[in-house]
């Protein structure tokens, strides 16, 4: 069982824009003054040069484009409605934003098979819409595939009950906490896990202080020892440029490799920036106005292929 691939799924965006239905509960959204189009061309420029980055050492990115038709301003974020895993299981999630559901695609599938990878059993757990229910896949869970642990900070996207009913199909231990953050002068959950954490091989980086209940805090804190990972704390203000929003990854040779945005590059100190890169070296790319629109970084626009091979 390995924590990093070297394989991933990416979605070219072709409508992209701010979403309306997300900005609801996602406080990392703003609006930029110009024109749709104009934002969708910044966004595709930016999403090639990053897929351009990540082929260069050697990581495979399978790039799936987005059909207008849909009109899905957030289909770059796949993470968030599929995951893969290495037995040949596809989990399919709910989601909260409802123009988010059409992104569940299975052309996605179908060109993962084409590819030569082995699709077993899909686990779809998006009838709790109905229900309003939900879970938005590896932006809500982060796994922890070699200690069989998933994390999970709760909010409107993230349900308690569904989360456990996850780490029972999977065979995952949950870890259950709440992160917040200051939204006018309120404590307010923040809408996924992975932009307040990222869990690699050997160290996390996450931002603690955005856990409010010691108890919780202690016991995040616990699990991460217990499985030797390095701990690297970052601030809020630092997670606000998406230091928590970052991937390692497996390039040429097995090397590993740790991805963010350029904003969240740039937040980092020099101290944190020597602790991540005693581990492996870092990749950043320019993701501004998809940070801007969409309130995701570069975690958010990488779905991992663990399948296996056919």
């Amino acid at each position: 069982m390995q924590q990093t691939t070297d394989t991933i799924l990416m979605i070219r965006p072709v409508g992209f824009r701010m979403n309306e239905q997300t900005a609801i509960n996602n406080f990392f959204q703003e609006e930029l003054d110009i024109k749709n189009a104009e934002i969708n061309a910044k966004a595709q420029q930016e999403f090639d040069v990053f897929v351009q980055k990540l082929r260069t050492v050697g990581i495979t990115v399978i790039v799936e484009n987005d059909d207008l038709l849909m009109d899905t301003p957030d289909s770059i974020f796949p993470n968030n409605w599929v995951s893969f895993h290495s037995n040949g299981d596809v989990a399919k999630y709910p989601m909260f934003a409802e123009n988010r559901r059409k992104e569940r695609r299975d052309e996605v599938f179908i060109r993962l098979e084409n590819e030569g990878f082995k699709i077993k059993n899909i686990i779809d757990y998006t009838s709790a819409e109905d229900e309003d229910i939900f879970l938005e896949g590896t932006g809500s869970i982060l796994m922890d595939r070699v200690n069989r642990k998933a994390y999970c900070a709760l909010s409107p996207r993230a349900d308690e009950d569904l989360c456990i009913e996850f780490c029972e199909d999977f065979e995952y231990t949950p870890v259950i906490f709440t992160a917040n953050q200051t939204v006018d002068g309120e404590r307010k959950p923040i809408y996924h896990t992975n932009v307040m954490m990222c869990l690699a091989e050997n160290f996390a980086v996450i931002c603690l202080d955005t856990i409010d209940d010691k108890k919780e805090r202690k016991n995040v804190v616990k699990h991460l020892k217990q499985d030797g990972k390095d701990i690297i704390s970052i601030s809020e203000l630092q997670m606000h440029q998406f230091a928590g929003n970052m991937l390692q990854l497996r390039g040429a040779d097995n090397k590993r490799y740790l991805i963010m945005s350029e904003a969240a590059h740039r937040s980092l100190t020099n101290e944190q920036i020597d602790r991540i890169e005693h581990h492996c070296p870092i990749i950043s790319s320019s993701l501004e106005t998809i940070e801007t629109c969409g309130g995701g970084s570069a975690r958010c626009m990488m779905a991992e292929v663990f399948l296996p091979k056919s």
